[in-house]
C-alpha cells in the first residue's frame, strides 16, 4: 500500500471540504490581481497627508483613509500568504505572497511620516483632541501607547527607511522556509511511507520504533544536509533583529521585542528562572515514559511513543463535535459560531498534501473570516491543535466583531493565552468523559504531556537560545552551524536529563531543532509567549471551570478586548496577572499533576 502525499490539485479535486474557501475573500486570482492594482494605486492618497496632521479634522480624515486602505491591504496580503502556504511549491502562489509583502512595504513607508508627526504634536493635544472629538475618541489608547513609545520612534525619514527595509529584511526568514517546505528531500519510512511537513507528526507518534526512529533521523537529516545555509539565514535573521534595536535606541533585541508591546523583560526573566527550577519534573515524566516502555534509555524518538497498544482514532468531525462539548463552559453563542466556522464555513484547511508548510497557524483579517491551516492525522493530537488554532481564530472572531478595525488586533502574548486555553478546556472534559476508558485516558494525558512538551519545555529552551545567540551577535560574535547546532543540543540535554539519550550522531539532530523553526525564530522573540499563554490559559480555564457564568463571561470580554488595552491589563481583568511567576509555577503544577495520574496508568 503507498503512503505517498496527495497533491494539492488532486486534494482540491477530491476533498475539498477539507480546504478553506478563499473565493469568500477574492473569487478567483484575477480579482486578486485587481484588488492590488487598484490598492497601489491608492497609496499616495494616504501620503498626501504628510505635513498636514496638526488639524483635528484633518487627522480624522486620515485616519478614515488609512484604515480604508489597511483592510484593502492586508485582504490582499492574507489571500496571497493562504494559497503560499497549502502549496509552498506553486510559483504563482509564491509571487503573489512576494508582491503582497513588497506592497505592504510600500503602504507602510508612505505612512512612515504619521507617528513621527503626530508626537511631534505633543501629548496632551493628542489627548485634548481625544476628549473632544467624537470620531477621535477611540483612538485615546492609542496615542497613549504613542507616547510611551516616543523614546524609539525615530524621524518621519528614518522612520520611511525602516519600514522599507522589512521586505528585505523577510528574505532570510522566507528562504529558510521555502528550503524547508518545499525543497528539502526526505528519505521514505519503510520504503513507502513519505516524510513530509504534512506527516511528520503522525509518524513520530506512531507505534512502530522503527518507524518512528526513521521519521524522526531522516527528518533532522534532510536539515542537516542544508546546516551551512540555514546558519546564514539564521544569522542574518538575528543581525537585523540587532541593526533595528540599535536603530531604535533599544538596549537589547530583547528589550526592542517586549518594550513595544507594553511587557516588561522581567516577565522573561520571570519565565527562564522558572523554567529551569522546574527540570526536575520533566526528568520524572522521562522517566516514566522510559520504564513505561521498557527501555534502558528513551531516544529522542520515543518521546511522542503511543504508551498503549492501540491508537485511538479521532476524525475531524469527531473532533469538532468534542471541542465543542469541552468549550460549552462558554455559552451557545461561542460555541455555535465555532461550530460553523469549523463546518460550513470552511475556515479550516485541514488537508494532508505535498507541499503544504509545516506546523498550523490561525489567519484572517478586518472583513474576512478566520483561516486556521494544520494538517489533520485523526489522533487527540490533531485535535488538540485544531482546539488550539481554534482558539486564536474565535478571539480574532470575537475582537473584529466587537472592536473598531484600530483594536481589531492583539499582541501575541494575549494571542496564546486564548488558543491554549482552548486545549486546557477541552482536554479537563475528555479527561472527565473517559475517566473509565483507560486507553483514551492515556491518550487524553499523553496529549497534554505533548503538548507540554512543545509550550513549556520546546520553546522556552528556545527561548534560552534565542537569547543566547542576540547576545552573541550583539557583542560581535559569529554564529555558524556548528555553535548553534552544539550549543542548541546543550540545552535540550539540560532539559531532558539523565534517561534521554543523545549520543554520536543523534546529540546533532537533536541540535538541529533550530532548524525547524522557519518561522518562530525570525519573529524576534516570539517563543516564549507560548510559555506564558499556556501558563494563563490554565489559570483562566480553572476560573471558568470552577467560577461558572461570572468567570466565563469576563473571559469572552477578554477576547473581545482585542488591543483597546495593554495586554497585561486584559489578562488581568479576565484573572490571571502574568506579570507574576506564580501563574508558571501554577502551570508547572497541573503538569506534575498529569504526570502523577499517567503513573498510576502505566
Amino acid at each position: 500500500m503507498s503512503h505517498s502525499l496527495p497533491t494539492r490539485a488532486q486534494i482540491l479535486e477530491a476533498a475539498r471540504e477539507s480546504t478553506w474557501d478563499l473565493e469568500s475573500i477574492f473569487p478567483t486570482p484575477e480579482s486578486w490581481e485587481a484588488a492590488f492594482v487598484a490598492a497601489d494605486a491608492a497609496i499616495p492618497s494616504a501620503a498626501a497627508f504628510a505635513g498636514r496632521l496638526s488639524n483635528s479634522e484633518t487627522l480624522v480624515e486620515y485616519f478614515a483613509t488609512v484604515e480604508k486602505l489597511q483592510i484593502q491591504v492586508s485582504h490582499i496580503a492574507v489571500y496571497a500568504h493562504l494559497g503560499f502556504a497549502t502549496d509552498t511549491s506553486n510559483t504563482d502562489a509564491a509571487a503573489r505572497t512576494d508582491r503582497a509583502m513588497g506592497l505592504a512595504t510600500r503602504f507602510g513607508a508612505a505612512t512612515a511620516f504619521a507617528e513621527p508627526e503626530l508626537l511631534a504634536l505633543g501629548a496632551e493635544k493628542l489627548t485634548q483632541w481625544a476628549a473632544e472629538h467624537p470620531k477621535l475618541a477611540t483612538h485615546a489608547h492609542y496615542f497613549d501607547r504613542l507616547s510611551q513609545r516616543a523614546p524609539y520612534i525615530r524621524s518621519g525619514e528614518v522612520e520611511q527607511v525602516l519600514t522599507m527595509a522589512n521586505d528585505a529584511f523577510r528574505s532570510a526568514s522566507r528562504i529558510h522556509g521555502i528550503l524547508c517546505d518545499a525543497d528539502l528531500t526526505f528519505t521514505a519510512v519503510d520504503g513507502d511511507r513519505e516524510i513530509g511537513q504534512s506527516t511528520i507528526g503522525s509518524l513520530l507518534t506512531d507505534a512502530d520504533r522503527s518507524v518512528r526512529e526513521s521519521a524522526w533521523k531522516g527528518y533532522a537529516d534532510a536539515h542537516l544536509a542544508h546546516k551551512n545555509s540555514l546558519a546564514q539565514c539564521l544569522a542574518t535573521g538575528v543581525k537585523q533583529n540587532v541593526f533595528t534595536a540599535r536603530v531604535r535606541g533599544y538596549e537589547s533585541a530583547l528589550h526592542a521585542s517586549l518594550t513595544p508591546n507594553f511587557i516588561p523583560v522581567s516577565v522573561f526573566d520571570n519565565l527562564m528562572t522558572t523554567f529551569q527550577k522546574n527540570l526536575p519534573t520533566w526528568h520524572k515524566y522521562w522517566g516514566l515514559r522510559k520504564r513505561a516502555l521498557g527501555l534502558d534509555k528513551l531516544a529522542p524518538w520515543d518521546i511522542k511513543a503511543p504508551l498503549t497498544q492501540g491508537k485511538t482514532e479521532v476524525p475531524y468531525a469527531q473532533s469538532v463535535q468534542w471541542i465543542a462539548e469541552g468549550m460549552a463552559p462558554l455559552g451557545e453563542e461561542y460555541v455555535a459560531a465555532m461550530v460553523k466556522g469549523a463546518t460550513e464555513e470552511r475556515w479550516v484547511d485541514w488537508a494532508v498534501n505535498k507541499g503544504k508548510r509545516m506546523g498550523a497557524f490561525s489567519s484572517g483579517a478586518v472583513g474576512t473570516h478566520p483561516f486556521i491551516m494544520m494538517s489533520y492525522n485523526d489522533d487527540v493530537f490533531s485535535l488538540s491543535t485544531l482546539a488550539h488554532e481554534l482558539g486564536h481564530s474565535m478571539h480574532s472572531y470575537y475582537s473584529r466583531k466587537s472592536q473598531p478595525a484600530h483594536y481589531a488586533g492583539y499582541g501575541l502574548f494575549v494571542a496564546e493565552v486564548a488558543s491554549n486555553f482552548n486545549q486546557a478546556l477541552t482536554r479537563a472534559y475528555l479527561l472527565e468523559k473517559f475517566a473509565d476508558n483507560k486507553e483514551l485516558l492515556i491518550g487524553v494525558l499523553e496529549e497534554a504531556m505533548s503538548n507540554f512538551h512543545r509550550y513549556f519545555l520546546v520553546m522556552p529552551t528556545l527561548a534560552r537560545f534565542e537569547r543566547e545567540i542576540h547576545e552573541r551577535v550583539w557583542s560581535g560574535g559569529a554564529l555558524t552551524a556548528a555553535f548553534l547546532t552544539e550549543r542548541m543540543a546543550e540545552l535540550f540535554a539540560e532539559a531532558f536529563g539523565p534517561d534521554v539519550a543523545l549520543e554520536g550522531e543523534d546529540r546533532q539532530r537533536v541540535g538541529s531543532t533550530w532548524m525547524q523553526f522557519s518561522t518562530h525564530l525570525y519573529s524576534n522573540f516570539y517563543v516564549y509567549q507560548y510559555a506564558t499563554g499556556i501558563s494563563g490559559a490554565h489559570a483562566l480555564a480553572q476560573n471558568v471551570l470552577s467560577g461558572g457564568p461570572p468567570a466565563a463571561d469576563a473571559y469572552l470580554g477578554f477576547l473581545k478586548a482585542g488591543g483597546s488595552d495593554y495586554p497585561l491589563n486584559v489578562l488581568k481583568s479576565a484573572g490571571v496577572e502574568l506579570a507574576s511567576p506564580e501563574p508558571v509555577e501554577a502551570a508547572f503544577a497541573t503538569m506534575a499533576h498529569y504526570v502523577d495520574r499517567l503513573e498510576t496508568l502505566v
